[in-house]
């Protein structure tokens, strides 16, 4: 029954019980107090006081005793634990490989087509975005192009992306300049003539917050196409070189790298003979087409000024290689040479690879290499696609026993008697007389 619908015919009893233990602790108590030799004296109760205190505290309701606290809950042992936090996300074991992407396009559709190109590919991420400066006025090759611009805003959409940017160092860059007129121009900017066309430059990438720009300046220089060759006078290119990669580094904030890119082969001069200098180059390039026809891909390795003869070069002088342009040409549809190409790639880790991808070269837009093309992308889909998280669970803690059952309380019921402190003292405890139903 609860305290509060105890029978009224229990108070005389309670009564008298308390004044009989309450006398029989003063008598003890009385002894106790006076303790033994150096035993602490113990203040003396005025009984008077406590035996008036009695009726009242008789009067009074019975607290409810308080609850037990429950023991600590342990988790059963076949719960899991979750983690507070996600794991970071990893690539996909054993599909990673050196950074790559593809020339898809020199302005904003170059850009839009990343995501395109990716997606053919299961989603494999292309990591690097290539594009090249128009070389027809000095206003091009300053960068005064709207293009940069998309350019700049995909490359800082994420911290691994890089950005090259193929730079001529002249105008009328393609349009038959004879060799004659060649050599005046890399005399005189030789001499500092064309210095600030490049300091307008790096300011722009500075300011379009891409400092990190790999440049690949005057490329395939070896080659007879281009206003920026080597050929009709190396001395006054390597000069030339030299002088637009310390102008551009003296841009604050900048954060350039300059990237040497010759065609494979000797072509019109051999391309040692226009190496600059360790001190100005950062990377060792290459474009590698499938050319000329009928010749198979060892031969491009073993050939003077060739694939075997780049690597061991760039080694020597201790940089990084890369093939910014590479692809099909002469030999057509040629899936042996897109495999043998790949599988170089992998052995020799270039800082990056960009395959061109137009006709007659490409595996993506161009449709008259279905063979090369299947190989390309079986090789390369979903290569260093960022997988989800695998959720981690920790181990299953040991089971703890748990602790002993608290058995209810009789049914009998008590009603604690306050008596003092100097009383519970000597009784050892709180008084608590039990009743029955």
């Amino acid at each position: 029954m609860a305290p509060q619908h105890r029978p009224s015919r229990a108070r005389g009893l309670i009564v008298g019980a308390v004044a009989m233990a309450v006398s029989a602790a003063l008598m003890s108590g009385t002894a106790a107090g006076a303790g033994g030799p150096g035993g602490p004296r113990l203040p003396q109760p005025d009984p008077a006081a406590s035996a008036a205190a009695l009726p009242d505290l008789v009067r009074r309701p019975a607290p409810v005793p308080p609850a037990l606290t429950p023991p600590v809950a342990v988790p059963a042992a076949t719960t899991p634990l979750v983690p507070a936090a996600s794991p970071p996300a990893v690539p996909v074991p054993g599909a990673q490989g050196p950074p790559f992407g593809a020339f898809l396009g020199s302005d904003e559709r170059g850009v839009a087509r990343i995501e395109q190109f990716s997606r053919w590919l299961g989603g494999a991420e292309l990591r690097v975005g290539h594009t090249y400066l128009p070389g027809n006025h000095w206003s091009d090759i300053e960068g005064d192009v709207r293009f940069l611009e998309a350019w700049a805003r995909w490359r800082n959409e994420k911290d691994d992306r890089m950005f090259v940017l193929n730079v001529p160092l002249q105008e009328r860059n393609e349009a038959g300049v004879p060799d004659h007129e060649v050599r005046e121009l890399l005399r005189r900017g030789a001499a500092g003539e064309f210095d600030h066309h490049f300091r307008a430059l790096a300011e722009r990438l500075v300011r379009l917050k891409v400092p990190d720009t790999i440049l690949v300046l005057g490329w395939e220089m070896n080659g007879v196409t281009y206003t920026h060759r080597c050929g009709p006078d190396p001395e006054s290119w390597k000069k030339y070189w030299n002088r637009i990669v310390a102008t551009m580094r003296a841009v604050p904030g900048q954060k350039f790298r300059f990237e040497f890119t010759p065609n494979r082969g000797r072509d019109a001069v051999p391309w040692t003979q226009c190496y600059p200098g360790d001190g100005t180059v950062d990377v060792i390039g290459m474009d590698s087409y499938d050319q000329p026809a009928g010749m198979p891909f060892d031969e491009q390795v073993e050939e003077p000024y060739g694939l075997q003869a780049h690597v061991d070069f760039a080694k020597a002088h201790g940089k990084p290689v890369s093939y910014p342009e590479w692809g099909l040409f002469r030999n057509g549809d040629n899936a042996e040479y897109m495999r043998r190409m790949l599988a170089w790639m992998d052995e020799h880790k270039p800082l990056y690879n960009t395959v061109t991808d137009y006709c007659p070269h490409g595996v993506w837009r161009c449709d008259r290499n279905p063979a090369s093309s299947r190989l390309y992308r079986s090789v390369l889909s979903g290569r260093d696609v960022v997988a989800p998280p695998v959720p981690q669970v920790p181990p299953a803690p040991m089971p703890v026993p748990s602790a002993p059952a608290v058995p209810p309380p009789p049914s009998v019921g008590c009603l604690p008697v306050e008596l003092g402190s100097r009383v519970e003292f000597w009784l050892g405890g709180k008084l608590c007389l039990p009743f029955g139903r």
